[in-house]
């Protein structure tokens, strides 16, 4: 039996549990509870825009009887520039040009939260006078400042499960596309090459950067116990699984995450869930030592990863290295 995408997703519902909380030398005590408001709301005018995402993965505009101009998306049946006049649907092109260099988002709400990172821009489509605001990404592993911005040109690619609303597409540079799904109609997200993520050039290793690394190694090791053996800090990682390949010039090893632990094994792991690459062993150390964080390491292009969707990965890191600072700082103030 085919099991339909719900409203809201599995992973956004917590399960029936309570918890402690302390404040102030008072306990108090916290349980996990729901409040529900569902509503059915029509699409109106936009109905033949979404539905046309949706059924033949087409982008449509509204083009002035008058003066000609060409909307996109198509927010009027009457065009105000022209007494009114009425405009008619016309499919436009499903490749354009950025009007700007667009924002990213990093922290995003829960309701984005499995989406982020990820760029917003206002994209003018071939035969459209006006831009259509969209979500960018990039097939190059992480999407950070720089990769996209003023005039790069961008294709739409849509969602292979449609719903009928904008977020059934997106966009990604055609410079990471072939010639074909460049000019492709109706491109899936399914046809793009996400695995084959090129990794950074990192170059070669001095002896001494190599002699140096184990030592930073060392440092990482004992690090990794002092936070599975925080409660408060092993709280960012529960029920949190992933195997995590680290490279740097001077050294590889796996950085393992498993529900409320973590740990380093020496060696580049065999399969891995994503890869973390840097010039710079100490990157990594500083941010788990809260002298920093990892996500803006990330976004300064100090640090790499492969995979877009484990930022939120890179977000319980930043979280453990907090708790574990705060902990300390809290023992140190009662000490």
């Amino acid at each position: 039996m085919e099991q339909r995408k719900k409203v809201i997703p599995e992973s956004y519902i917590p399960i029936e549990a309570s918890r402690t909380l302390r404040m102030e030398d008072k306990d108090y005590l916290l349980m996990n509870d729901a409040m529900y408001t569902f509503y059915e709301r029509s699409m109106g005018e936009f109905s033949q825009f979404f539905m046309a995402l949706r059924d033949e993965k087409k982008i449509l505009g509204c083009r002035c009887s008058a003066c000609g101009v060409v909307r996109c998306p198509p927010m009027l049946t009457h065009c105000p520039d022209c007494a009114f006049a009425p405009t008619e649907p016309v499919e436009v092109g499903q490749t354009g040009k950025l009007l700007s260099t667009p924002p990213i988002t990093y922290f995003a709400t829960s309701m984005f939260l499995d989406k982020a990172p990820f760029g917003r821009g206002r994209l003018v489509l071939e035969g459209a006078d006006t831009a259509l605001s969209i979500m960018l990404y990039t097939t190059t592993g992480i999407l950070t400042p720089g990769i996209m911005k003023k005039g790069t040109e961008i294709k739409i690619v849509f969602q292979d499960e449609r719903t009928g609303q904008i977020s059934d597409i997106f966009g990604v540079p055609t410079s990471e596309l072939t010639p074909e799904q460049a000019q492709k109609p109706g491109l899936l997200a399914s046809e793009l090459n996400w695995a084959a993520v090129k990794e950074p050039d990192l170059g070669q290793a001095t002896e001494e950067a190599k002699r140096a690394s184990q030592g930073t190694l060392v440092e990482l090791e004992a690090l990794l116990k002092e936070m599975s053996a925080s409660k408060r800090a092993s709280k960012a990682i529960e029920n949190w699984k992933r195997t995590i390949a680290v490279k740097t010039p001077a050294v590889e090893f796996g950085l393992i995450i498993d529900n409320g632990r973590i740990w380093l094994e020496r060696g580049r792991p065999q399969s891995s869930d994503f890869v973390m690459a840097t010039e710079d062993i100490r990157v990594l150390l500083d941010g788990l030592d809260y002298k920093g964080a990892i996500t803006d390491a990330i976004v300064k292009r100090k640090l790499w990863i492969s995979k877009n969707i484990e930022f939120v990965t890179i977000f319980k890191l930043d979280r453990l290295a907090r708790f574990l600072a705060r902990e300390k700082k809290e023992g140190a103030a009662k000490g």
